[in-house]
């Protein structure tokens, strides 16, 4: 079994030699995809091909309005004026001291 693996990589850096290198470049992108479980969730993802609705797009609106007359807020300090950590968990007691107003 071991050397049918040993054939297989063999193989595989054979094809690999031969490739020009815009091919090469995809093929190491496809490998990296293959062994990244992040990327490859990613890759997998459904595309998003839901309607935006009108209350979202007043949302986005009155958002992009706001930022015209303010500062745009950190996500680290509205996440602790919220009480939790950037990870979303709640802050332990003695962290959430530090909590401010928005």
């Amino acid at each position: 079994m071991a050397a049918d693996l040993v054939q297989e990589r063999q193989k595989a850096h054979a094809y690999l030699d031969r490739l020009p290198p815009a091919q090469l470049s995809a093929v190491r992108g496809l490998l990296e995809t293959m062994l990244d479980p992040v990327a490859r969730a990613i890759a997998n993802a459904p595309i998003e091909d839901e309607e935006i609705s009108a209350e979202e797009e007043r949302a986005v609106a009155e958002a992009r309005d706001w930022l015209k007359h303010n500062q745009p807020i950190p996500h680290e300090e509205a996440m602790t004026a919220l009480g939790l950590g950037t990870d979303g968990a709640p802050l332990a007691p003695e962290e959430n001291n530090a909590q401010r107003e928005l």
